[in-house]
């Protein structure tokens, strides 16, 4: 790959100017001394800071950030200034009454604030004990733009600096933060004074405090004390993450080549749930929400606990990228995001290798990314990003999943011990830093000795996918030569715009030698590769990019598909079915594949077909197909089923028992008799065995059994979800209840929205659910009940959540009825949510109309 990576253009570096609301430069802090005294009974806290700052330019203003903050008082070097706050700005200003002489100052400040019910700001987690009783729990959540709502702060990840933190909690109750406790005094009021470690320099986002009737288990790794926090009587369900974080230490402080360096490593878990997010990386004190910390071996399924690894990963992961050297700007988010979870799928695959976890991600994360990427929605990896609403669009797919997927390009194109130098690098110069993309791109440059900024901006700064096209293959002198020309992939017109990338491929005969090359514009051009035989295009499917061959190349492929590698036979299905839905070939190809997916084939090929095979008759709901097609359906996935059995065995791989879940949910909730016969025997068990499910089992037939559920059973489940007192297993309960595709019981989950039968989280995720089925009645109800479903909602996620509720609609309607609801409720810049959805409901009519003849063709056989 060298010679061809020699001719990219040389790496420039920038720094960016200020984005539209950006805080000015001025004014810096150093170091925040906060002090808080939370009510947790009345939902409010009282809190009080110094807080050294840097002036860097003498100025009469000073201009920092807090939100739905009541501040009493502000001082300056001690003395009291005048303040005024910009609730839309989210800007808090002190007016000082003569210029600050440049260098050291102190401001001071204090405030009163709420405690939230949704996870933003510091908010407040209800669950029930055991016994019955009630608890409440604190914690906090300041990413991306909420730690405002803690403290007057400069809050945008440019401004690091050291935190101290106090803060008050009941007798007997624990506090947690991101240093270990320095001490721990009792207060007059009969409440304890906690204050915690001095932090080394960072993010304000990163910085965390919580509280409750807790339990903490540690081990020491590394020479670094790793606990698990959670609610009392069940953190021994913390010891597979335990040990987990253990390993994936060490693994890290390895490839990183800098050594984890704070002094503890907290894993929170809180009982609750979120709109937004599942866990967050506060440095040493990472929160999660307890469904992806905890294995509860009664009620979670393989797939869980696989899940638990890899957000421990993720989040473990960011302890450096993104922790320790850090984004300078919101643009850059991916640096953060697509990082971490790459690491997260990198470290997964080498400390579980029977997992197959880099195979799982081409027919997973990859076509997730694809699947956004190809339409008119696609924005590229960096992104300009204004307002607060925007950081919020941010966090989605291509940030996340597009990004894994180009780094892990990149590592594939310059190697991957050549990849590591220049991340180590990477690390070393930066840390405790913030950074822009291109200074990484620097140190990959000077790791490897070529430039690959042309490569890296094609695939970071525009969006689209690529597709490569392989024609003419024949054999010249005991090589295999052929034709690669290259275009644009998309599901719709407006992401099939004619675009050129630089594309680093391998392409390869089966089982025999292996070329690499750059694709570098769209006319045809040359590639020879040693020996004779069938060539396999983007062999391993290493590079971000859709493959098509001619119809010679593609018959080939067919005929050897058995031979291909596991991560070129999952790739191909997910091209082959891809293409097809794009209108680049008919979808018979991608039927002539399945076929040779034999009984005996990898789970997760079949894992992989039964998930096309669902997309694709989610395209039919409700249409004369829909019946002829779920009984074409069931006739190829019941007999994988009978073979994997509804019992896990003794000894059986991880991808076999996904492989059962995966059958059973796709079958029962698209109307197989026999499955939902033998939920509906698993649910009624219940009532005298509550681990009646086997825990292999249980999700998919309780989503089996809530799909099929009739008026009567979703009483059941009601009751089932009112009764609970484990709040894990509620949680699941209540999304469970929007699940029916009875009218009548989504209406009867919809008036639950308007009691306090349920927590604001568990209601906006009750109608997250109620909308997977019935989008049209969801849509239209939070529309007329706006007021409320803001209620329930986190700030960073009203602009999109409304308008997602529509996406899933066949109304020709829906798409102008999302387009006036943010015309008239969201500003311009924070509309990007209802683009997605108009946009996914466009693309999924038009797979529909363009796949339909072949589905007809190939029913009819």
């Amino acid at each position: 790959m060298k010679s061809a990576l020699s001719v990219l253009l040389a790496l420039t570096v920038s720094t960016p100017a200020l984005a539209a609301g950006q805080l000015p430069q001025t004014v810096a802090p150093v170091l925040y001394d906060i002090t808080i005294r939370p009510d947790a009974k009345a939902l409010t806290f009282s809190g009080e800071e110094t807080v050294d700052v840097d002036v860097r330019q003498a100025t009469t203003t000073i201009v920092l950030n807090a939100a739905e903050l009541a501040v009493t008082r502000a001082t300056f070097d001690g003395k009291p200034v005048p303040f005024t706050m910009d609730k839309a700005a989210q800007t808090l200003t002190l007016t000082l009454p003569q210029a600050a002489s440049v260098g050291r100052h102190k401001v001071g400040f204090a405030w009163t604030g709420t405690i939230n019910r949704s996870a933003n700001g510091l908010f407040a987690i209800d669950y029930s004990n055991a016994d019955g009783s009630q608890s409440r729990m604190l914690a906090t959540q300041f990413e991306a733009p909420d730690a405002r709502r803690f403290a007057p702060m400069w809050d945008e990840p440019a401004f690091k600096a050291k935190f101290r933190l106090s803060a008050s909690a009941p007798k007997g109750q624990m506090a947690i933060s991101n240093m270990p406790v320095a001490s721990v005094a009792a207060q007059a009021d009969g409440t304890q004074l906690y204050r915690f470690g001095e932090t080394p320099v960072m993010s304000s986002y990163l910085l965390y405090f919580g509280s409750g009737d807790l339990d903490r288990k540690t081990v020491n790794a590394s020479g670094v004390e790793i606990g698990v926090v959670s609610r009392k009587g069940v953190v021994d369900q913390g010891d597979y993450a335990l040990g987990s974080a253990s390993k994936l230490l060490s693994y890290y402080n390895d490839y990183f080549g800098t050594p984890y360096p704070l002094p503890k490593m907290d894993m929170i878990a809180g009982p609750g749930s979120s709109q937004f997010f599942g866990a967050m990386e506060n440095w040493g004190a990472i929160f999660y929400f307890e469904n992806e910390l905890l294995f509860d071996p009664k009620v979670m399924t393989e797939s869980n606990r696989q899940r638990i690894h890899t957000v421990v990963a993720h989040e473990m992961a960011h302890q450096w990228f993104g922790d320790l050297v850090t984004m300078r700007w919101w643009d850059d988010l991916w640096l953060n995001e697509g990082f971490a979870s790459w690491m997260e799928g990198k470290a997964t695959h080498d400390l579980n290798p029977s997992w197959n976890a880099a195979a799982a991600s081409i027919a997973g994360e990859r076509e997730s990314a694809m699947g956004i990427d190809a339409t008119s929605a696609t924005h590229p990896i960096i992104r300009k990003i204004e307002t607060v609403d925007q950081i919020g669009e941010a966090f989605d797919s291509i940030t996340y999943l597009k990004g894994q997927a180009v780094i892990g390009m990149l590592e594939s194109t310059l190697g991957s011990d050549i990849f590591r130098k220049g991340i180590r690098s990477y690390m070393a110069k930066y840390k405790y830093q913030n950074t822009v993309t291109e200074q990484l791109w620097e140190e990959l440059s000077k790791a490897s000795g070529t430039n690959i900024a042309t490569i890296a901006h094609d695939f970071t700064l525009q969006g689209g996918v690529p597709l490569v096209t392989l024609s003419g293959a024949r054999c010249e002198g005991g090589q295999t030569v052929a034709m690669l020309s290259q275009g644009r992939f998309g599901l719709d017109e407006a992401s099939k715009t004619p675009q050129t990338w630089h594309v680093p491929i391998r392409v390869a005969t089966i089982g025999g030698v292996e070329t690499s090359t750059v694709v570098t514009g769209a006319a045809p051009a040359p590639v020879k590769v040693g020996g004779c035989g069938t060539l396999v295009l983007n062999r391993g499917k290493g590079s971000y990019t859709r493959v098509m061959y001619d119809d010679a190349g593609h018959a080939a492929i067919v005929r050897d598909y058995t031979r291909l590698s596991l991560e070129d036979r999952l790739g191909t299905l997910g091209d082959d079915y891809a293409l097809a839905a794009g209108g680049y070939q008919n979808l018979g190809r991608w039927f002539d594949l399945m076929a040779q997916v034999k009984p005996d084939a990898d789970p997760l090929e079949w894992g992989t077909v039964a998930a096309e095979l669902g997309r694709l008759d989610g395209l039919y709901e409700g249409t004369p197909l829909e019946k002829p097609l779920r009984a074409k359906v069931a006739s190829i996935l019941s007999p994988v089923l009978a073979r994997v059995g509804f019992e896990a065995k003794p000894g059986e791989s991880a991808p076999v028992s996904n492989l059962r879940e995966a059958l059973i949910g796709r079958l029962g909730t698209s109307g197989d008799a026999m499955v939902a016969a033998r939920a509906r025997g698993y649910v009624a068990a219940l009532a005298k065995d509550p681990a009646a499910i086997p825990a292999a089992i249980r999700q998919p037939i309780l989503s089996t059994y809530a799909t099929r559920a009739t008026p009567a059973e979703w009483d059941k489940l009601l009751d089932l979800a009112k009764a609970e007192r484990n709040p894990v297993v509620k949680n699941r309960y209540v999304s469970l209840l929007g699940y029916a595709e009875d009218e009548s019981a989504a209406r009867r989950a919809l008036g639950l929205l308007k009691t306090d039968t349920f927590t604001p989280p568990q209601r906006a995720a009750l109608l997250r659910s109620i909308a997977g089925a019935h989008p049209d009645l969801a849509f239209d109800w939070a529309v007329a009940n706006k007021a409320l479903v803001d209620s329930f909602l986190e700030e960073s996620n009203r602009a999109t959540f409304i308008v997602g509720l529509g996406a899933g609609s066949n109304d020709p309607a829906m798409p102008g009825k999302i387009q006036a609801f943010a015309d008239a409720n969201l500003p311009e810049g924070s509309r990007g949510g209802a683009k997605r959805s108009i946009s996914q409901i466009a693309v999924r009519k038009a797979v529909a109309d363009r796949l339909k003849p072949a589905v007809q063709t190939w029913l009819a056989r």
